[in-house]
């Protein structure tokens, strides 16, 4: 039927956040890849059963790091493009550059979002309501979300525009570097918020609060060493510093 029009890419960007809606033990993300990279392939292909059985294919098992499957997604619409023109991979071969931009896209995500970017927004948070204001939920949230919604909406047109090469040398190389950028502020935040809160005011809290504390903080980072703590396992581990640390104070 054509190209893909930006609308298309957009249609796309907005049904990623949909990603995880159906995610099941036996496809994890693929029912929700599919809905994704519907609009696309309604979009070049003018058939509805040529656009059923593709999106039959898709189905199948896929898995990433939500956020940044937005560049798969559209790095796997540029290839279905050249597909329906009769010029790209079969299916075996875009089922399995899927499959390998899906771990590649993980790995890398994983770090940026989930063991950088989260902690660092939540310590500015933090940093942020310690000096008595309530805009320290607010400055986590549009801190993460800049990135997070940022390459949400925007990877999707970025994953087309270069196909398979969003995963090149050099876009490896970008990504680490933000990593590295994002963990040393990070790492810069969280002397800050140890001094403010173990010498607020520049008077030094109670021996047995700066203890406690600390034991609190290097149980954390033993958790945060773990793969994927829960969040209950986290709420619960905060829950019982904040408590203890109050009782202390």
């Amino acid at each position: 039927m054509g190209r893909l029009k930006s609308r298309d890419l957009w249609r796309m960007a907005l049904r990623s956040l949909f990603l995880q809606a159906t995610f099941n033990y036996e496809r994890q993300q693929g029912l929700g890849w599919a809905w994704a990279l519907q609009p696309a392939l309604e979009r070049l292909y003018s058939d509805p059963a040529e656009v059923c059985e593709r999106l039959a294919e898709h189905t199948a098992y896929f898995n990433t790091q939500p956020t940044l499957a937005s560049l798969a997604l559209g790095a796997v619409a540029a290839l279905e493009e050249g597909r329906a023109a009769g010029e790209g991979p079969d299916a075996a071969a875009v089922t399995r550059i899927k499959g390998v931009l899906g771990s590649s896209l993980a790995a890398l995500g994983d770090r940026l979002f989930w063991f950088t970017l989260r902690p660092f927004a939540a310590l500015l948070g933090v940093l942020v309501a310690l000096g008595g204001s309530w805009l320290g939920a607010v400055a986590l949230w549009v801190c993460y979300n800049i990135f997070h919604l940022g390459v949400r909406f925007l990877g999707v047109g970025w994953g087309y525009r270069v196909g398979t090469a969003v995963l090149d040398l050099a876009q490896r190389r970008r990504f680490e570097r933000l990593t590295g950028t994002i963990s040393l502020l990070g790492t810069m935040l969280t002397g800050v918020t140890t001094a403010w809160l173990l010498v607020p005011g520049g008077q030094p809290r109670p021996l047995v609060f700066q203890a406690v504390f600390v034991a609190g903080l290097g149980l954390g980072l033993v958790a945060a060493a773990r793969p994927r703590p829960s969040p209950t396992e986290w709420a619960l581990g905060v829950g019982a510093l904040c408590v203890a640390a109050a009782w202390f104070r």
